[in-house]
């Protein structure tokens, strides 16, 4: 395959994610975990924050509102996610990629960036 197809530059990102998954500095997500931290991270990313409610009932990734809930519980206690009041209605959380989260998806980015220097 030539090497400098859309294709062939797809597969290295395949290739260096599955690489970089199994580093032991790379928090291990399940891929649910990382279905909605993703979701979660690109609305914060564009100004907008989601409740804790607002993700259980969003459907993403298929999972149900339970699920969904369980995975928020394991990517606070993994250190991805928080949850903070908002000023006005301490009832109301909002969920917010941490510091860790962040610098994932930056170790994601190097990857894509990666693959576009050897294409």
């Amino acid at each position: 395959m030539e090497s400098s197809r859309p294709c062939a530059a797809y597969l290295r990102f395949l290739n260096l994610l599955e690489a970089l998954r199994g580093d032991p500095q790379t928090p291990h997500l399940e891929t649910s975990e990382r279905v909605l931290l993703e979701m979660l991270t690109l609305r914060w990313h564009s100004g907008r924050r989601v409740t804790v409610l607002e993700a259980m009932n969003s459907g993403v990734g298929g999972m149900s509102p339970s699920t969904v809930h369980r995975r928020i519980k394991s990517l606070k206690a993994a250190g991805m996610l928080q949850a903070v009041h908002d000023g006005t209605d301490s009832r109301t959380k909002y969920l917010i990629p941490t510091e860790a989260a962040l610098a994932y998806f930056e170790r994601m980015g190097d990857c894509l960036l990666r693959t576009q220097r050897t294409a």
